[in-house]
């Protein structure tokens, strides 16, 4: 009897390591899944369209009513190859010859307020955003207020941009339309002094999202009596909707959504009139404000990952990438992109910066660490942040792996290591010791640190300068095996996921001819170990907690104004926000 139980005993022990194998197989499985889903690249632009009105061969393009109801004339343009095996909006070619397009479409009547050409999504760049081109009798400038018959839905109003001109021609992208719902429309001619010269009214009926993602956001008010500011929330790599970015308003109100090429936007980057993103893993493009790619770049034989920047007044980007042909070691490199000749250089391989480190104490991943489905790869940076400062050539960047925040000069010379910020115990026996900086103050630094942002303070002295960034809160490092972290403080997590933890945002000052920093501001947030960010939107901060899946608008003092929560797949990447004036929008006029 005695044996039958021991028996029985080891059956069941089996069985539950055997469950607790398969779920962590089925962890790893998924979450391979998920990271392959980021840079896959789309392939399948099927667009439902109406009737056919007419094919140019001259063009290859043909042009269709619109497949929704509307009170006035729409249309769309379509590609004739745009179900082709490797077709992708994102070719400079297929862009000039949609603009070609709606040259010609110009020109074939006198459009009016009353009767204007409207043309949804004809760059394929934006499953909402409606073009919209006509004259008037007076100058004037165009306002529009897009009313649906939701209570939960407030009217949008917004000046279409015109330079602040007075004009007859008018010409934008109508920014704003609710995916799924009625639109009811109302544009106003406004005069020099704001008096209403002709209003006209339509109603359009949008179709749902191409991502399927909902178009209202739960949300709820924080105790902070500050405003929120003008613009709208950006969400940028939403997870399980990769190709995608969503625009939503002040009351969670999707206004756009961005269809890419695949992956999703690290940032907004504002390059003369235009606007610069991310279109894949692969890919930057160039926008105008009708929503067309007027230059895409590829960045040949690299993958894009976590952020880029602009390079002052120089019209060139630096960007974090990795080696596509490497297998083994991943973000560690920055390249730079020209964007007048679309050359790409490698200017920064961070396994030459700490060559000792890399070869002597990091390792692959494997099977037993915390991010186990990278078993095999040597994730023993990993940038998620970069800052250039071209005053002397250098740049600022964020890694995860070691918790560290670190700064290199000399960038198109010769890449040198200037300084490292945070737990100094991590590099303490190294010969990377004497670039830690100092502590000062008793306070927990950084871990698992995201969006490391150089905030220059005119009334500090020169050398010094402040730091923002998200604090994780989280410790995890799989690459460095023969380290053990000392005195870990109970409040930094070391899981994925958390109920009683926070994160923070914190501001370090940073004094270089000190070579020390410390904590200046803080206050808690939403738990996420990975991923997140804040941000800066006027006077307030929005706050992106990626892992907990919610967003919120902070004030100056870290009270919260107000906090979205929304539907992803493990995480979403970061949320920023843009007023978007003079580009999409002009400032609203006074009466």
């Amino acid at each position: 009897m005695k044996s039958r139980k021991s028996k029985k005993k080891y059956v069941i022990l089996g069985a539950v390591v055997l469950v607790i194998v398969l779920i962590i197989a089925g962890v790893a499985v998924y979450s391979r899944h998920f990271l392959s889903a980021e840079t896959a690249v789309r392939d399948d632009w099927s667009i439902e369209t109406g009737d056919l009105l007419v094919s140019d061969k001259e063009l290859n393009v043909s042009v269709f009513d619109a497949a929704f109801d509307s009170t006035i004339d729409i249309q769309q343009i379509l590609p004739e190859e745009n179900e082709e095996e490797g077709f992708t909006y994102y070719d400079e070619s297929v862009q000039q010859r949609l603009a070609a397009t709606i040259v010609k479409m110009s020109d074939v009547k006198e459009y009016t307020m009353e009767d204007p050409l409207a043309v949804m999504n004809p760059f394929g760049t934006a499953s909402n955003g409606l073009y919209l081109y006509f004259n008037t009798n007076r100058a004037g400038n165009i306002q529009y207020t897009i009313h649906v018959d939701d209570s939960e839905i407030p009217d949008y109003t917004a000046m279409a941009y015109d330079g602040g001109k007075v004009m007859k021609q008018h010409e934008f992208q109508m920014i704003g339309l609710v995916p799924g719902e009625k639109n009811e429309v109302t544009m106003e001619l406004l005069g020099k002094r704001g008096k209403v010269i002709n209003t006209v009214s339509f109603t359009v009926q949008v179709p749902e999202t191409a991502s399927g993602y909902p178009t209202k956001l739960e949300s709820e008010q924080g105790d902070s009596k500050q405003e929120v500011s003008d613009g709208l929330y950006v969400m940028n790599r939403v997870g399980g909707y990769t190709g995608y970015a969503f625009l939503y308003d002040n009351s969670g109100i999707m206004r756009y959504e961005m269809v890419l090429e695949g992956y999703g936007l690290d940032r907004i980057l504002w390059y003369g009139d235009n606007m610069i993103t991310c279109v894949s893993a692969y890919k930057m493009a160039q926008f105008n404000r009708l929503g067309q790619a007027v230059a895409v770049y590829s960045v040949d034989g690299y993958e894009l990952h976590h952020d880029m920047v602009l390079e002052g007044e120089e019209g060139k980007i630096i960007a974090l990438a990795e080696d596509r042909e490497d297998d083994v070691n991943v973000e560690d490199l920055v390249i730079e992109v020209d964007l007048v000749s679309k050359e790409v250089t490698e200017v920064i391989d961070f396994k030459d910066i700490f060559q000792d480190y890399y070869d002597n104490d990091a390792s692959a991943l494997t099977a037993t660490d915390e991010f186990f489905w990278q078993a095999g790869e040597k994730d023993w940076i990993h940038l998620n942040t970069i800052q250039y400062l071209p005053e002397d050539d250098s740049v600022i960047v964020s890694s995860r792996e070691t918790s560290t925040i670190i700064k290199v000069v000399n960038v198109h010379e010769k890449p040198e290591l200037y300084y490292l910020i945070g737990d100094e115990d991590f590099w303490a026996g190294t010969e990377y010791e004497e670039y830690s900086y100092e502590q000062i103050g008793d306070f927990v630094p950084q871990y698992g640190q995201h969006t490391v942002e150089y905030v220059q303070d005119d009334s500090l002295k020169d050398g010094q300068y402040y730091l923002r960034m998200f604090d994780n809160n989280y410790w995890v490092n799989g690459t460095r095996d023969d380290y053990e972290i000392k005195d870990l403080p109970e409040s930094v997590g070391t899981g994925l996921l958390s109920d009683s933890l926070h994160s923070n945002v914190y501001i370090y000052l940073v004094d270089e001819n000190a070579k020390t920093f410390s904590l200046e501001e803080s206050f808690e947030v939403p738990y996420s170990s990975i991923v997140s960010n804040v941000s800066p939107t006027g006077d307030n901060y929005v706050i992106n907690s990626g892992t907990a899946k919610v967003f919120g608008e902070y004030d100056k003092d870290g009270k919260l104004i107000q906090q979205f929560s929304y539907e992803c797949e493990l995480q979403t990447y970061r949320v920023n926000k843009e007023t978007f004036e003079n580009f999409w929008f002009d400032p609203p006029k006074e009466a």
